[in-house]
């Protein structure tokens, strides 16, 4: 085995084993490891979406939710970033739709403070959790 498969297959192996979503993968630097069509579809698409290319991330997107991603953690974010486009796509039904996917997922989803303040989907999040999830 060379070298650099053997370096793949460990970095593969320690992913795995650490249960990574393609979220964190991303986060912590580590785009070039080796990791599944559909999460390289989703760090694509957030790539893309960074980039301001809205039409090609959200086709990305999409195409890593009908792929099979693995991690939950990596649907709820493909939606969130969805549910962005949608709203600042002016299409707030469709927006509304993704945030409820996403909290369909993880009904604990919060926006980080940046993203809450955001004058178009901001709302739209807020008044959308408010109809999926029960108050306490």
């Amino acid at each position: 085995m060379t070298r650099t498969l053997l370096l793949a297959a460990l970095a593969c192996a320690a992913l795995i084993a650490a249960g990574c979503s393609a979220t964190y993968v991303r986060q912590s630097g580590m785009q070039n490891a080796p990791v599944r069509p559909p999460e390289r579809m989703l760090l694509a698409g957030l790539k893309q979406y960074e980039d301001g290319d809205l039409k090609a991330a959200q086709a990305s997107l999409h195409r890593a939710l009908a792929e099979g991603l693995a991690f939950e953690a990596d649907r709820v974010t493909a939606h969130k970033y969805l549910a962005f486009i949608e709203c600042a796509s002016g299409r707030e039904r469709e927006c509304r739709d993704q945030f409820a996917a996403a909290l369909a997922l993880d009904p604990r989803l919060e926006l980080s403070r940046a993203e809450a303040g955001h004058p178009v989907w901001g709302p739209a999040f807020r008044s959308t959790k408010a109809t999926i999830v029960p108050s306490k």
